[in-house]
């Protein structure tokens, strides 16, 4: 039942968190829009998280072992209770992307590969909101524009860290933190992946190469099988030695007796003596 459930609740949880992800970036990228503006944006902000949350109530509930899914879903259940900890804007946006991240590891048809590059896409730009949102009224800030923010968030997701724009808060400096951390992780992930590409090509090539092998041992022995068979059948060869018969041992010759001499016509004994 639970395996049923979260297939059927995957597409339409990460179609919420996409919905997600543009009301939290109206607010700062258009903080001069309407009240109204920023209303529906909060709200539909709380929605998708209270739909994230549903779903986890729903996956506890159908689990053979209520016990074990909270100690083997231990983010899920922190993603789901920070907001209520705390109700910021900025603790929503970790809570869903935690659970937005849950669910697209499940998901079968994300590959690998589509799941690192969606992971640095979504953190290079809820990274550079976040510090944005933070930074810009911060007194002695220097992230003011989306620009430098996200000129930011890739210079600290790739841990180069050029120093010419940071964080002044102490919010801000706790993102650059899990930015960081991020990063490296993904940077590790990226590296594993092209390693294992290398090295099952790597055993694939091997592996190609060693049944070549076997298969030409096993044409020159038939080639040689068949140049034997040839050979006999043009009876270059015999296929079995021949025995020795009677017929064919030489005859020893034997010395006449003196009877056989006395029987011997006489012509012949003249013959002889001439």
């Amino acid at each position: 039942m639970n395996e049923r459930w979260e297939a059927r609740t995957q597409t339409p949880l990460l179609a919420l968190a996409l919905v997600f992800g543009v009301a939290y970036a109206v607010p700062i990228v258009a903080p001069g829009a309407e009240a109204w503006v920023h209303a529906l944006c909060t709200t539909v902000e709380w929605v998708v998280w209270g739909a994230f949350a549903l779903d986890y109530g729903v996956r506890l509930a159908l689990a053979p072992s209520r016990w074990h899914f909270v100690r083997s879903h231990p983010l899920d259940l922190l993603a789901v209770l920070l907001p209520l900890v705390q109700p910021l804007r900025l603790l929503r946006l970790v809570s869903t992307l935690l659970l937005v991240g849950r669910r697209a590891r499940m998901a079968p048809q994300i590959t690998l590969t589509t799941y690192v590059a969606g992971s640095v896409a979504g953190l290079l730009m809820f990274g550079s909101l976040a510090v944005l949102h933070v930074e810009r009224d911060a007194p002695g800030g220097n992230i003011k524009t989306l620009g430098d923010a996200v000129w930011w968030s890739f210079t600290t997701m790739t841990t180069v860290g050029y120093g010419d724009h940071a964080p002044t808060t102490g919010l801000g400096r706790l993102l650059a933190v899990g930015l960081m951390l991020s990063g490296i992780a993904l940077l590790g992930v990226v590296t594993a992946n092209i390693a294992a590409w290398f090295i099952s090509r790597f055993e694939r090539d091997d592996e190609q190469e060693r049944r070549q092998s076997a298969l030409l041992e096993v044409l020159i022995k038939e080639v040689g099988e068949l140049r034997t068979e040839v050979a006999r059948l043009s009876g270059g060869v015999p296929a079995v030695p021949a025995q020795p018969t009677a017929s064919a041992v030489p005859a020893v010759p034997v010395a006449p007796s003196a009877q056989a001499v006395a029987a011997a016509p006489a012509g012949t004994s003249a013959e002889r003596t001439g």
